[in-house]
């Protein structure tokens, strides 16, 4: 897979994509994910991107020249299967999405500032639109930065276990069960017997009891 992130400010991206998880899935081959300054696209001596908005109101707006010229640029080396903006007003990522979007083989996200792109950008160059909650960020940044390691990570070979993203909350119609590590017993708060008895069908049996628990405790809308 390739991911491409179009971006003012590529070097928010640097420590997150050379870390973990993501630095592993790039190392083996099984990822390429770069990114592209959209002022390196502009057509403007001081590399503007952005510009006021007509009719008025607080706030500028990012230009369609430059992302479209990247994003077209782009398009004209390989073909997209989504062309992403992370927006508010988008779809709210799912875990059904990701999975969804983890089987595709290119992908570009563009990443707005300001008060958002132009609408024209929207409607003729984006394929799709993601959220990752309902709250508004400082740009799209952290949005894609979420979005690439909910699709990466579970891509076959990224992880060492890949049962482990298969079992994750929200793979199934369930939140993930408690998990616990060593010591048995941590200041008097113990690990349930039946997680240390070595029965896996009394043990898997726990599990889908403790998530369906927790599950109706904490998100009753599932």
């Amino acid at each position: 897979m390739r991911i491409d992130i179009l971006t003012i400010f590529p070097d928010m991206f640097r420590g997150f994509l050379d870390e973990s998880i993501l630095k592993r899935a790039q190392t083996k081959g099984l990822v390429e994910i770069l990114t592209h300054n959209l002022r390196e696209f502009s057509g403007d001596k001081r590399k503007s991107v952005d510009d006021y908005a007509f009719g008025g109101g607080a706030g500028m707006v990012m230009m369609p020249q430059p992302i479209v010229d990247c994003i077209e640029g782009l398009q004209k080396e390989r073909e997209y299967d989504e062309v992403i903006y992370l927006s508010p007003d988008g779809e709210l990522l799912t875990q059904a999405l990701a999975n969804k979007l983890s089987m595709k083989k290119n992908i570009m996200m563009l990443c707005g500032r300001y008060k958002g792109i132009d609408q024209r950008v929207r409607d003729g160059w984006i394929t799709r639109e993601i959220s990752i909650g309902d709250y508004v960020l400082s740009g799209g940044e952290l949005p894609a930065a979420v979005l690439t390691d909910a699709i990466v990570r579970i891509i076959p070979g990224v992880l060492s276990d890949e049962s482990s993203a298969l079992l994750d909350s929200f793979q199934g119609e369930l939140l993930d069960a408690p998990v616990y590590t060593r010591p048995a017993d941590f200041r008097g708060m113990k690990v349930p017997e039946v997680l240390m008895g070595g029965d896996h069908a009394q043990i898997e049996e726990w599990r889908l009891q403790a998530s369906a628990e927790k599950t109706r405790n904490r998100r009753p809308d599932m």
